[in-house]
């Protein structure tokens, strides 16, 4: 099978495109897997990491003054043409896309040589371009179940993202906290804000972070590479806090009682597949309040707290994670009801979609 991925722009969607595409090589390795995505965004290092091959595009959103979204059309348009030469020269069987600007000129040129598609959206709530796409696909794979009235229902599908897979494959050994200088049978919280971090968070975390000092649960708390330096000189390591630039985000996840952290699409995904409760602190920063909406999904659910940025406060926090860590009760009914947002066959499920439309015609 010869399958062509398009995605980037943000972890959120690169992350769960190369998931199904280890999977798609696990099932069998004659697969040819070829990656689209952005010349200058974080896919065109990200993926060659990863081994794959990957073609570079211009394309660019449809933000800003008129005469930047006239450019963005010429880009589009431009791209398009480059699409339709690319796909033609490797001949996929499907075309998958991620989301995301980048996939509009991947997604059109495929259709436009009767060539299979499948939309993957992330989010409880559908991206532009992947609305915009949605009447061209010939399936649509989503999350979360809202979602799907925002799509087709004949041709959507809800079988989760591809990384929650990741689950099967993670080690659950709390020994893994003692590299930290903790203790593996003590309550654990986990507390994180991406890779990055976040630095409006950070600023609000110092005096909670102290609050916490002493208490008898233990801290894991990521600061993101940028800000560490100026964050410890501020505050510092004690017996059960310790702060982190970066870490293994799956494997501390797997190995605690408690996550705090942000509401995006591969984070959301993570934690339900390892059905970890959870406190969702969404950025106001992201497109669509897309981060909020999930969060908002998992709350529902009953897996999940939801607690704004703007409403963050260092007493705000350390309630909600003191009335959550010390409650066994509530913490198992929040791990048992992630299940049902988990998905933690999605990449075999969705691989398994591939490989039978591969043998399907569709015009």
């Amino acid at each position: 099978m010869r399958v062509l991925i398009a995605t980037g722009g943000t972890g959120g969607h690169i992350y769960p495109a190369i998931a199904l595409a280890d999977e798609l090589l696990s099932r069998d390795p004659q697969t040819s897997i070829l990656f689209i995505g952005n010349n200058d965004r974080m896919e065109a290092t990200e993926i060659p990491k990863h081994n794959y091959d990957f073609f570079g595009i211009d394309a660019k959103g449809f933000n800003g003054n008129s005469s930047d979204k006239v450019k963005s059309i010429q880009l589009m348009s431009q791209s398009f043409f480059v699409c339709r030469n690319k796909i033609k020269g490797f001949q996929p069987d499907l075309v998958v896309g991620f989301g995301g600007y980048v996939t509009v000129p991947v997604i059109l040129a495929a259709s436009t040589l009767h060539i299979p598609t499948v939309l993957h959206e992330q989010n409880s709530i559908a991206g532009m371009a992947n609305r915009f796409l949605s009447h061209m696909a010939s399936k649509i794979v989503v999350c979360y179940p809202d979602v799907i009235r925002d799509f087709p229902k004949k041709k959507t599908l809800l079988l989760g993202n591809p990384r929650a897979s990741i689950a099967k494959r993670v080690t659950y050994d709390r020994t893994i906290l003692k590299e930290y200088g903790l203790q593996p049978n003590r309550k654990t919280v986990f507390i994180v804000m991406g890779s990055l971090g976040s630095t409006s968070v950070n600023d609000k975390m110092i005096s909670a972070l102290q609050m916490m000092d002493g208490k008898d649960y233990q801290v894991i708390y990521v600061t993101g590479k940028n800000s560490y330096q100026e964050f410890t000189r501020m505050i510092s390591d004690t017996k059960n806090v310790k702060i982190c630039a970066y870490v293994n985000q799956v494997e501390l996840v797997a190995n605690v009682d408690l996550v705090v952290s942000r509401g995006g699409a591969t984070s959301a995904a993570e934690i339900t597949a390892l059905q970890k409760p959870s406190i969702i602190i969404p950025s106001p920063y992201v497109p669509n309040n897309h981060q909020y909406l999930n969060a908002k999904a998992m709350l529902d659910a009953g897996c999940a707290l939801l607690l704004e940025e703007k409403d963050l406060s260092s007493h705000q926090i350390v309630q909600m994670i003191e009335n959550l860590i010390y409650d066994d009760q509530r913490l198992q009914e929040m791990s048992n009801r992630a299940q049902a947002l988990g998905f933690k066959n999605a990449a075999e499920d969705i691989a398994a979609l591939l490989e039978k439309m591969s043998g399907e015609k569709y015009e």
